[in-house]
Order: C-alpha cells, then sequence, then structure tokens
C-alpha cells in the first residue's frame, strides 16, 4: 500500500537490556507493534551470536537484516516486506578499560522507497561519547539514501552527543511534539536518552514510547514505535 505522500513504514527502537528480563515480554511487545523494522540495541554480541540472533528475530517474527557481533550487539531486523540490498557494521575506536562498541547500518528497499537504517549504542562515559557520536554522524552525513537512524545516545537532548548525531535530521519525537516522553528507566521514566531520527524528507506520521505493563517487564528501556513515509524515488 501506497499513499500519495509515501510508502508507510513502522519502525521500533529498543534497547533490550541484552535480554536479561522477561523474554516473553519482550517478544509479545515488538509482535504487537507490528513493525517492518527493529533497530535493536544491546543485542546478542558474543558468544553464539548468530543463532541467539536469529532466535531474537525470529521471536519477535522478523529476519535479521545486519548486526550482531561485528556492530557489538547493534542489530538490524526486518519483515519480509522490506529488502535488504547490502549491509555493514563498524566500531569505534576502543578507549582503554572501556566497553568497545559500534553501529550497525542495512540499505534496504520498501514498496519502491529506498532507504538507509542505522544503530547505534553510544557510551555511557561523557568523555567517550562526543567521538563516537561523530563516527555514527560520519556514515550517516555520507549516505545516498534517505536515513532512517535509532540510537540509544545515553545522554538528552542538549547533550553533545545529542546535537551531533541530530544535525540537520529530523527528531521524531520533537516532530510529533512528544519530546516529553521519557524512554529510561522503565523503573523510574526521568530521561529520554533513547531516539530515532530521520532525513527531513521522511515525513513523520505518528510517535510513541511505549509504556505497557508488557514494556515494564521486557526491559529497563521503553520502546519508541514511529510510523514514517518515505518518498518513493523519481
Amino acid at each position: 500500500m501506497t499513499h500519495d505522500q509515501g510508502v508507510p513504514l513502522r519502525v521500533v527502537s529498543y534497547n533490550i537490556h541484552t535480554q536479561r528480563d522477561d523474554t516473553a515480554a519482550l517478544a509479545e511487545v515488538v509482535r504487537t507493534a507490528r513493525p517492518d523494522v527493529v533497530i535493536v540495541q544491546e543485542g546478542p554480541r558474543r558468544f553464539r551470536w548468530r543463532q541467539k540472533s536469529a532466535s531474537l528475530a525470529a521471536s519477535f517474527g522478523l529476519t535479521v537484516a545486519a548486526g550482531g557481533l561485528p556492530s557489538l550487539g547493534n542489530l538490524l531486523l526486518c519483515s519480509l516486506r522490506v529488502r535488504v540490498r547490502s549491509t555493514r557494521c563498524t566500531r569505534y575506536p576502543l578507549t582503554p578499560g572501556r566497553h568497545l562498541r559500534g553501529a550497525a547500518y542495512a540499505e534496504c528497499e520498501v514498496g519502491g522507497a529506498r532507504f538507509l537504517l542505522a544503530g547505534s549504542h553510544l557510551s555511557t562515559d561523557p568523555a567517550e561519547r562526543p567521538a563516537q557520536a561523530a563516527a555514527f554522524k560520519r556514515e550517516l552525513a555520507a549516505a545516498t539514501l534517505p536515513v532512517v537512524a535509532g540510537a540509544d545516545l545515553n545522554e538528552g537532548p542538549g547533550g553533545p552527543a545529542w546535537r551531533t548525531v541530530a544535525d540537520g535530521l529530523t527528531d521524531t519525537a520533537v516532530a510529533m511534539d512528544r519530546a516529553d516522553r521519557h524512554t529510561y528507566s522503565c523503573a523510574n521514566p526521568r530521561r529520554r536518552i533513547d531516539a530515532l531520527f530521520v532525513d527531513p524528507g521522511i515525513a513523520v506520521v505518528d510517535y510513541d514510547v511505549v509504556d505497557t505493563p508488557q514494556t515494564r517487564r521486557a526491559s529497563d528501556h521503553f520502546p519508541i514505535l514511529v510510523d514514517l513515509l518515505l518518498p518513493v524515488a523519481g
């Protein structure tokens, strides 16, 4: 189904807390949302990561597009509606004694619209985040396709890393006047540290931070659920 304004795409961006919580609730949350793509932070990144990533995707009714160990737990999942054209992963420079982090990218096509799907999870260390944000932003800025980028930025709007990533892109929460909706933590929601940024040419139709009994059991972050309309390449 194509609207006059573009092709609909439903996106979930979700820090799943390395599946340490209620995995049945987690699967129910994502299946209920019926997304076309899911941008996962804290997905499988160690032993048997391929099988674990495939099992996670299957529990959501989706398939793995990109990520896992090569991107340090960032995982891009797609429904069968989405065709994945190419994928790549990057790693940020390691600060000794810190957690190695990276990003995952997939060039995708749906209903005649092409886009770059991207996901990352920035450091909890404020000294480390700006360089990671700059590395992520370089990849997004170099994209030849409209960008759909989800991330756990580990800081709120106005922080230097957030400003770097957001520059020139649409913050989907702001676009729908819902920037007051906190994403972390489920136990005490007081910060918006998770975001979905999109190319200005992509229309934001709806935005939600899904706060339900299921999401409170499924992870320590709430998932972001966003409906978009992608421009069709003319």
